[in-house]
């Protein structure tokens, strides 16, 4: 880590900050972890126990194997470690099983894989140009980005509390932008394609990544205004694109192909029955339309316009991940919310083509996506928004007074959810109410922001130009 704290350029405050959140993921090993904790447990266990033919069959345990191939064989490298820690943990009938030992593993195996993530800051951090400014001058915004990758807090709540492996995940992410950012762009497409195999949240970003490098790298030369000359195209380039995604997916699926089973593994990878919202509502545009659709359905109980027995039994506030119907606002299909997830990415598609910023446009517009299918996505996880976050890293995180009055009323909304709706007595009747305050106050911010993203894509000018031009 000393050797990327110089490379770096910041001596060795980059391994002091690496070194430190280390320490503290160290700490965080005893702390409170969630299902996911079993999750990853099993398919350790259906990895090293069973063949591959059965690994997307397999169902003992209702937390089936649910992510891409290449994740699957990351999971089955890591059980072989994991078999001289407590070969227990790998028997796939021992549902729900937990020792001292399996927790160090899961806890270790994460840490130990964040150090990808690591040298992706590191390579972020290189991609911050000192030419211009001086190094003096680039050393903060250096250090800063450091921090805010580095010991970003929803990361170690989703990681090393609740227990993922998002940071390698995110490392492979940032990784790719960088060499992109590089102008690698070849490496940074077999990066990202890689990454879709190992978890395909990651294609909400898919767009942006074929935008862009089909614009930078496909198209050899620009115009000074920036448009692309069309007579520059390379399909040689494009061929060379178009083979690294084929051979990715040929290694990922290849096998389940000449298994017959790919139908079997995209059943679990898309699992569409699983209800519009998550059992903790993700804070997105849905999150709005639901509570309205609940006050809704209050006023209309308390006013006897509805009928109480007509009203659908499953529940969006029951904390059941599931299917439902709305009651007064017409329900939402998969459907429907693709149609609004292309809506939100189009704009801001359509100015990487035609109002190119170089890899700052790639990188906004990168963000768009991720935060558009994070607001109209089907079934968001709530910690789907690590997606968007860690990408922004990279712009100016300023705030007018009107930000910070509304980051400042998080505290008193969180007071009021924990500490005194619990003893009102509308803990009973509406016991829904602090997840919804939570998820709209939220939802309300990242719209806010989405929008103003999107202002500033739409009215910047092209590379080259000026507003006053």
């Amino acid at each position: 880590m000393a050797a990327l704290g110089v490379a770096t350029g910041g001596g060795d405050w980059f391994s002091a900050l690496a070194l430190g959140v280390t320490l503290l993921k160290c700490l965080l090993i005893p702390t409170y972890h969630s299902t996911d904790f079993e999750v990853h447990r099993n398919w350790l266990a259906i990895t090293h126990s069973l063949p591959i033919s059965q690994w997307y069959y397999e169902a003992t345990s209702e937390w089936t194997l649910d992510y891409p191939p290449f994740f699957a064989w990351f999971e089955y490298a890591l059980s072989h470690v994991a078999k001289y820690f407590d070969q227990e943990m790998l028997n796939v009938r021992n549902l729900n099983y937990s020792s001292s030992r399996t927790l160090l593993f899961q806890r270790f195996s994460v840490i130990f894989t964040d150090t990808l993530f690591v040298y992706a800051v590191h390579e972020c951090c290189k991609c911050i140009d000192g030419k211009k400014a001086g190094r003096e001058l680039t050393e903060k915004p250096k250090f800063i980005l450091s921090v805010l990758l580095l010991w970003n807090f929803g990361l170690l709540i989703v990681d090393h509390i609740h227990f993922q492996y998002n940071g390698f995940l995110s490392g492979l992410m940032l990784l790719s932008i960088a060499r992109l950012f590089q102008k690698r762009h070849k490496e940074g497409a077999f990066l990202f394609a890689v990454l879709l195999h190992f978890k395909h949240i990651y294609l909400y970003v898919a767009p942006a990544y074929g935008v862009y490098l089909l614009r930078s790298y496909c198209f050899t030369a620009n115009k000074p205004d920036g448009s692309i000359r069309w007579n520059s195209f390379s399909f040689l380039r494009l061929i060379s694109l178009g083979l690294i995604v084929f051979l990715v997916s040929a290694l990922s699926l290849g096998p389940f192909l000449a298994l017959n089973q790919l139908p079997q593994v995209f059943s679990r990878l898309f699992p569409f029955k699983r209800g519009l919202c998550h059992a903790y509502w993700a804070p997105n545009f849905w999150a709005l339309y639901s509570a309205l659709d609940k006050v809704l359905s209050i006023i209309g109980l308390e006013l006897k316009f509805l009928d109480p027995s007509k009203i659908p039994k499953a529940s969006m506030t029951s904390g059941l991940v599931q299917q439902f119907q709305h009651t007064v606002l017409p329900s939402v299909t998969p459907l429907a919310t693709l149609i609004c997830t292309l809506i939100a990415i189009l704009p801001s598609i359509f100015c990487l083509w035609f109002k190119p910023q170089g890899p700052r446009g790639f990188l906004r517009c990168l963000i768009l996506c991720a935060l558009s299918s994070f607001l109209f996505g089907w079934h968001v996880h709530e910690k789907a928004i690590l997606l968007a976050v860690l990408p922004m890293r990279k712009e100016k995180p300023l705030f007018n007074w009107m930000e910070t009055f509304y980051l400042l009323g998080l505290g008193p909304l969180e007071v009021f959810c924990e500490f005194v709706f619990p003893f009102t007595s509308w803990k009973l009747k509406y016991p829904f109410i602090p997840l919804l305050l939570t998820s709209v106050y939220c939802a309300v911010g990242i719209t806010y922001a989405w929008f103003k993203l999107y202002v500033s894509v739409l009215t910047d000018p092209p590379v080259g130009k000026t507003k006053k031009q």
